[in-house]
């Protein structure tokens, strides 16, 4: 670990944080701003340290301390797309999903550490951020998702209908690269994404030597409409497919972050494209409001932790002796034991509606409140907030029946994310959850 160069002091400008840094080779001071940071190219050892409120520690990469940051872009998901053109009961149809009287058993998920992806995520996602591989770059509209921890992107190579609608990675441009050739599989509800492993450099978050995947085969019509060309995995390496080193793993095995953590904020807004951001190393103040409230992770493997209860308007009481969740930006809604969903979807006067359940947009503000009481803590969700306030409010619960040993399982997908920014802590394996600022 570097330590601060000496002689270097904060200095208070207003609202902005400035910090002031000597330069060994000139012994100029220069002020920079901690959001406009740069290092320049004449003095490759300029040190930085940013304010707690851009980031929690410093950071280092090529001479400069820096938090890496992700925007995420929030995008329509397939349902809405698919609800626009009015295919959305014949997609149910064709997966043979009944989401009226979801009872999925999710045999997918058997193993206790297998990705926590379905088709039914892919068709709810709407939060993705970009990245690029290989030299030169090439770039990708990723999923950031903590249901699982591989990387993979769609290969020149793929012959299925999906791949030819996306960004594909193409080994011989790139100077980089490297033929692993490990086979890889990745097992959906409508079949397996198939692929082999290769190694890169993944820039937007500057890691050497990264196994990927890259799929030569993606199931069905699955990804064919899906808004991002692949999946970028945040889950412990427990998870990871073939036992490749997970990106976040390699920026702390690289020192890329100082601080072994990762924080999501995701907008509330559904109008706007700026969707959120992904802040490697640290989390924002500026995002939220109090103070983090932490969680201990129960198993490592999804982020993982206990909820105590769930109540609807203090009536209904579930999850009553306390139940496992997982906190998933790889999953849209807050779903759970079908039972159980069924209950909230009563309570909420939720009705079926296109071969979903929605609420009463006009009522909102006379349903009730779903709480959430996490480690002592009550993390409240108004009608507002548990419907997509769209032309039909669908609800944001849904019914999934995850069995053993994997479950049975909450999923806090992004319904709850939205409300409530979340770190990911794997230093001290927990998570921190605090009110999102709109």
């Amino acid at each position: 670990m570097l330590h601060k160069p000496a002689g270097w002091e904060r200095l208070e400008n207003k609202s902005k944080l400035v910090i002031v840094i000597p330069i060994p080779c000139t012994g100029t001071v220069i002020p920079i701003p901690c959001t406009r940071a740069v290092c320049p190219s004449q003095h490759p050892l300029l040190f930085f340290q940013f304010s707690s409120s851009c980031c929690s520690g410093p950071h280092l990469l090529g001479g400069c301390f820096f938090c890496p940051r992700v925007p995420l872009r929030r995008h329509k998901s397939l349902r809405k797309i698919l609800r626009d053109r009015r295919q959305l009961s014949d997609f149910w149809k064709a997966h043979k999903l009944d989401m009226i009287q979801y009872t999925e058993d999710c045999s997918v998920f058997q193993e206790a550490n297998e990705p926590l992806i379905n088709y039914l995520d892919v068709s709810l996602v709407e939060y993705f951020g970009q990245i690029s591989i290989g030299s030169p770059p090439q770039n990708f509209t990723v999923l950031f998702d903590t249901g699982s921890s591989n990387l993979w992107v769609p290969s020149i190579y793929c012959v299925s209908p999906a791949c030819a609608e996306h960004a594909r990675f193409h080994p011989s441009n790139s100077s980089t690269y490297n033929e692993v050739g490990t086979p890889f599989s990745i097992q959906y509800g409508t079949g397996s994404l198939t692929g082999i492993i290769g190694s890169d450099q993944v820039e937007g978050i500057t890691v050497v030597n990264q196994q990927f995947a890259e799929s030569v085969s993606e199931p069905g019509s699955t990804f064919v409409d899906a808004e991002f060309d692949g999946i970028l995995g945040l889950a412990y390496p427990s998870l990871a497919v073939d036992g490749v080193i997970p990106v976040f793993d390699n920026m702390m095995a690289q020192n890329l972050v100082e601080l072994p953590v990762f924080s999501v904020y995701m907008s509330r807004n559904p109008e706007s494209s700026a969707g959120g951001e992904l802040l490697f190393g640290g989390f924002d103040t500026s995002h939220f409001s109090g103070t983090l409230s932490w969680v201990p992770v129960t198993k490592q493997g999804y982020w993982q932790i206990q909820l105590d209860n769930i109540q609807v308007f203090n009536s209904v009481v579930l999850c009553a002796e306390g139940c496992q969740a997982i906190v998933d930006t790889g999953t849209s809604l807050i779903t759970g034991p079908p039972s159980d969903i069924k209950q909230i979807q009563n309570a909420i006067s939720a009705t079926p509606v296109d071969g979903e359940y929605a609420v009463d947009c006009n009522n909102l503000n006379m349903l009730p409140d779903v709480t959430f009481t996490i480690n002592g803590i009550p993390y409240t969700l108004s009608a507002e907030d548990y419907s997509d306030g769209m032309a039909i409010c669908t609800s944001g619960f849904q019914g999934m029946n995850i069995q053993p040993p994997a479950g049975p399982l909450w999923i806090l997908g992004d319904v709850f994310i939205r409300q409530f920014y979340t770190v990911f802590d794997r230093g001290n394996n927990r998570v921190g959850l605090a009110p999102a600022v709109p």
